[in-house]
C-alpha cells in the first residue's frame, strides 16, 4: 500500500499535533503545497515570514554569507554579529548602556530574560517572578513556568519555583507588588496565543512605574510584536516605555531562526562571563539575514504599509458575518467572532486556499507579510468572506 505524506508523518515525526499540508515552495505571500496546491499565506509562519517566501533580500543574504562564513564558536566576533547587536541597540533605542545577547530562538531568548531576572534578583534579595494569565513565552521548561496554561504545563510538573501568574489588570498588579518580593515581571504587550489580546489600557505604564519603585526588572516579550509587526519596531514604543529588557525573535530574520534578548540600562551589567552563552547564537549566518532584513525593512519604508495596511483589513473584515470586532495593532490582527467557530473557519479557509489560524476559540489571528498591497487583500477578503459564510450556511443547516 503506497503511503502518503500523512503517513510519513505520522510514521517518522513525534507525535505533537496534526500537519495540515505539505508545503514545498513559497513566493512573496503564497505557498504551494506538494499537490500543487497554492496557498494564500496569511499567517506567515505564525509572525515570522515579514518579507513574504523567497524575497530576494534573505535569498541573497543566505547565499553570499553562506559562501562565506557559516558558524564560528562563541569564542570569536564577526562583523555581521556586531553590526545586529549595534541594530537592535539602535531600533530599540536603548542608549549607549544597551547590550544585546543573540540567541535561536524566541523561547531560547526569554530563558536567557529569566536568567537576567535571577542574576539580578539574587543582587537585591528577591526571589519572585510575575508572569500574566494569558502568556504565552515559550515550551522550553524555564519559558513554560511562565506560560500559565494547564494543558501546557501539567504534564511537565514540578516547574521551575518562584513564579507567580497574576491576572493582567491594573487591580492584580498592584497587589502583586504590596509584597515586595518581586525581582521582575514579563508581559507580552498583546497576548498573541491567548487571542491577540492588548494588555489594558496603562497597564505597561504603571508596571514600569511600579517595577521601578520595587527595585524590579520590567521584562517585555516581543518575540511576536517585535521587529516592526505592530508599526513600531517593538510594539512598547507606541507606548513611550522603556523597559530593563526586551526579548525578539520570529520577524527579526523573516524566517531564518534567529532571537536575542537586548537590555537597558543598568541591567546590561548583570551577565558576566560563565553566566549564559549559546553555541550557535549569533553565527554570521543569521546575522547577515537578520542585518539585511531589518536593513530592508527600514530602506522601503515597510512599517508605514504595516500600518496602513493593518488598519485597512481590520476596516474591511469590520461588518463580514460573524466578526464582532477587531484587535491587535499593525499586522498583528484579532478578529474576534460572536461564536466560537474560528477553527470551523479556518478550516474552511485553507480548503480555499488561505492559510489563518484559530488561536482562541472565537478569534482569528492574522500576521501577514509586511509586503502585503491590495492584490493580497483582495484575495484575503474574497476567500475569507467565502468561508465565513460557507460555516454561517452551514449553522443554519445544522439548526434545522
Amino acid at each position: 500500500m503506497t503511503q502518503n505524506w500523512k503517513d510519513e508523518a505520522g510514521r517518522d515525526l513525534m507525535s505533537l499535533g496534526g500537519r495540515i499540508a505539505n508545503l514545498e515552495r513559497g513566493k512573496g505571500s503564497h505557498v504551494w503545497d506538494t499537490e500543487g496546491t497554492r496557498y494564500l499565506d496569511f499567517l506567515g509562519g505564525i509572525a515570522v515570514n515579514c518579507l513574504g517566501h523567497a524575497h530576494p533580500v534573505v535569498v541573497d543574504a543566505v547565499s553570499q554569507q553562506a559562501a562565506l562564513l557559516m558558524h564560528v564558536s562563541n569564542y570569536f566576533a564577526t562583523p555581521q554579529q556586531l553590526e545586529l547587536a549595534a541594530r537592535l541597540k539602535r531600533l530599540a533605542r536603548t542608549g549607549d548602556e544597551g547590550r544585546v545577547f543573540l540567541a535561536n530562538a524566541g523561547t531560547e531568548a526569554n530563558e536567557t530574560a529569566i536568567k537576567l531576572a535571577r542574576l539580578h534578583g539574587n543582587e537585591v534579595g528577591k526571589s519572585t517572578i510575575l508572569c500574566l494569565n494569558g502568556a504565552f513565552h515559550g515550551r522550553t521548561t524555564g519559558a513554560l513556568a511562565l506560560t500559565p496554561k494547564a494543558a501546557y504545563q501539567d504534564p511537565f510538573a514540578p516547574l521551575m519555583p518562584g513564579v507567580r501568574a497574576i491576572d493582567p489588570t491594573l487591580d492584580a498588579l498592584e497587589e502583586a507588588f504590596q509584597t515586595d518580593d518581586v525581582a521582575a515581571i514579563f508581559a507580552e504587550p498583546i497576548q498573541g496565543e491567548a487571542g491577540v489580546v492588548p494588555l489594558p489600557h496603562g497597564f505597561l505604564q504603571r508596571a514600569r512605574e511600579l517595577a521601578t519603585a520595587h527595585n524590579a526588572l520590567l521584562i517585555l516579550d516581543e518575540v511576536q510584536t517585535g521587529s516592526g509587526r505592530t508599526g513600531e519596531w517593538f510594539a512598547h514604543q507606541h507606548l513611550g516605555i522603556a523597559p530593563d529588557a526586551v526579548t525578539v525573535a520570529k520577524s527579526v530574520a523573516a524566517g531564518f531562526p534567529l532571537g536575542a534578548l537586548i537590555t537597558f540600562g543598568a541591567a546590561s551589567d548583570l551577565f558576566y562571563p560563565g553566566t549564559h552563552n549559546s553555541t550557535f547564537g549569533g553565527n554570521p549566518l543569521g546575522s547577515a539575514v537578520a542585518n539585511a532584513v531589518l536593513e530592508h525593512i527600514e530602506s522601503e519604508n515597510l512599517l508605514e504599509n504595516v500600518s496602513a495596511r493593518g488598519a485597512e483589513l481590520r476596516e474591511k473584515v469590520a461588518d463580514l458575518p460573524f466578526v464582532t470586532s477587531t484587535r491587535g495593532a499593525g499586522l498583528l490582527i484579532g478578529i474576534v467572532l460572536d461564536e466560537p467557530v474560528a477553527a470551523e473557519v479556518a478550516s474552511a479557509a485553507l480548503s480555499r486556499g488561505l492559510i489563518i489560524n484559530a488561536p482562541a476559540a472565537d478569534v482569528i489571528r492574522l500576521a501577514p507579510a509586511f509586503t502585503i498591497g491590495d492584490s493580497e487583500i483582495a484575495e484575503f477578503l474574497d476567500i475569507f468572506t467565502a468561508s465565513l459564510t460557507a460555516v454561517a450556511a452551514q449553522h443554519q443547516e445544522n439548526a434545522r
